[in-house]
C-alpha cells in the first residue's frame, strides 16, 4: 500500500466517482479505476460498493478512510515541517463559522497575507462541530469555531470573546417582548442558534417558529424587514442600531458571552504557516 494509491482512495471516497476523482487528481479514470482495484485486493477486501449514481464506501472502506486520512496528513505535515525553510510557505486551510468569518477573519487574515505573502490561505465556513470533525480528519489545518464539546485530539486556544445580543425590528421595545417573535438562524448545529432556543425556552416560549438562513448578511436583512429576531454579536449589528434599522436588546449576563477559539490537532506538528498564524493571534 503506497501513499499515492491512499490519495486516490481518498479522492473517489470524497468525490463517489471516479469520473469526479480522475479530474480532480488529473489523471486518466483507467488509472484511477486499476488503483483502487489493485488497492481492494491487496487488502482482500471491497472498499466500495458501485451503483449508477457512483460509489459509496463500505464498512472497510469507512475504516480504511480514517486511516488515510491520518496517514496522508501525517505525510503533508512531515514534508512541511522539513522543508521550513524560515519563513512561512506553503497552504493553510482554515475553517471558520459564518459569523466570525464575516467579523474577525477579514482584517485578521488580511494582516496575516502582507506579513506571509508566500501562504496559500484557504477559508472554508461551516458549523463548529463540523469543523471541529474536518480538522480532525485533516481536511482542515486549523479552525475558528464556538465548540461546546472537548475534543480529545483538538488544542484550544482562546482568541476572541464577543458579547452577544439579541436584535429585533426597531418596533419592539424589550426582550421579552422580542423573544415572543420567530427566530431567524443559521441550520441546527449553530452555537448561536442553541443559544437563542435556551433563552427562548428559559422565558416559557417552547416554540415560537424558526427562519434558516445561509448568511449572516440575509439574517440582518431578514431582521431590520421584520421577519423576526437572532441572537449575533454586538459588533454585528452596531452599524444597523445607529441607522435605526433594527434595535439591540441585552441579554442576561449569564450568556452574555461566547468565547471563539482556534483549534488544531495535538499530535499534529505545526507548519510554517500555522505558527505564523498562532504568533499573530497571541499579539492581536
Amino acid at each position: 500500500m503506497e501513499s499515492a494509491e491512499l490519495r486516490i482512495f481518498q479522492a473517489v471516497a470524497r468525490e463517489g466517482s471516479i469520473t469526479k476523482a480522475a479530474d480532480r487528481l488529473g489523471y486518466v479514470q483507467s488509472n484511477v479505476t486499476a488503483r483502487i482495484r489493485q488497492l481492494e485486493t491487496e487488502l482482500g477486501t471491497g472498499l466500495f460498493y458501485r451503483h449508477n449514481r457512483g460509489m459509496t464506501l463500505t464498512s472497510s472502506g469507512k475504516m480504511l478512510l480514517d486511516y488515510a486520512d491520518k496517514i496522508v496528513g501525517l505525510l503533508d505535515e512531515a514534508a512541511a515541517a522539513l522543508s521550513f525553510s524560515g519563513e512561512p510557505t506553503g497552504p493553510l486551510l482554515i475553517g471558520s463559522t459564518q459569523t466570525t468569518a464575516a467579523v474577525r477573519l477579514p482584517k485578521l487574515l488580511s494582516k496575516y497575507y502582507e506579513m506571509n505573502p508566500k501562504v496559500e490561505l484557504t477559508l472554508t465556513t461551516d458549523l463548529s462541530d463540523r469543523l471541529a470533525e474536518k480538522v480532525i480528519h485533516y481536511d482542515l489545518d486549523v479552525a475558528f469555531g464556538n465548540f461546546r464539546y472537548n475534543h480529545d485530539e483538538l488544542t484550544r486556544i482562546p482568541v476572541f470573546d464577543e458579547e452577544v445580543v439579541v436584535i429585533s425590528p426597531p418596533g419592539i421595545d424589550n426582550l421579552d417582548e422580542a423573544l415572543t417573535k420567530p427566530s431567524l438562524v443559521y441550520s441546527r448545529g449553530c452555537t448561536y442558534r442553541e443559544m437563542l432556543e435556551e433563552m427562548q425556552q428559559s422565558r416559557g416560549r417552547t416554540y415560537v417558529g424558526a427562519m434558516e438562513f445561509g448568511t449572516l448578511e440575509a439574517i440582518l436583512g431578514g431582521v431590520s424587514a421584520g421577519l423576526g429576531i437572532s441572537l449575533v454579536p454586538r459588533i454585528v449589528a452596531e452599524k444597523q442600531a445607529q441607522d435605526g434599522t433594527v434595535r439591540i436588546h441585552e441579554v442576561p449576563e449569564a450568556m452574555r458571552h461566547m468565547q471563539t477559539e482556534l483549534i488544531y490537532r495535538k499530535n499534529a506538528q505545526p507548519t510554517s504557516a500555522l505558527r505564523a498564524l498562532i504568533d499573530l493571534l497571541s499579539v492581536a
